[in-house]
């Protein structure tokens, strides 16, 4: 192996590293997100995000947005 072939593997493996660090933070974003604005179903929106991301990104963009919206609280009947 030349030097040139030992660049390309380390450049490989770089990307490689790289590719998998973003699909990691992406799939990690909209429960993170979802737990900092005190979203009321974290963890849902957390599955949401994986199963998405892992089964095809067309949905994923959807469940960015469900992080950010806030359900309303219900109102507390005065008795």
């Amino acid at each position: 192996m030349s030097g040139l072939d030992i660049f390309a593997w380390i450049v490989l493996v770089v990307l490689i590293a790289t590719a998998v660090a973003i699909f990691v933070a992406l799939g990690m974003m909209p429960g993170h997100i979802a737990r900092k604005r005190g979203h009321p179903w974290p963890e849902a929106v957390t599955v949401g995000g994986w199963a998405t991301l892992i089964c095809g990104f067309v949905l994923w963009p959807l469940v960015l947005i469900w992080a950010y919206v806030d359900v309303p609280k219900r109102r507390e009947t005065a008795e």
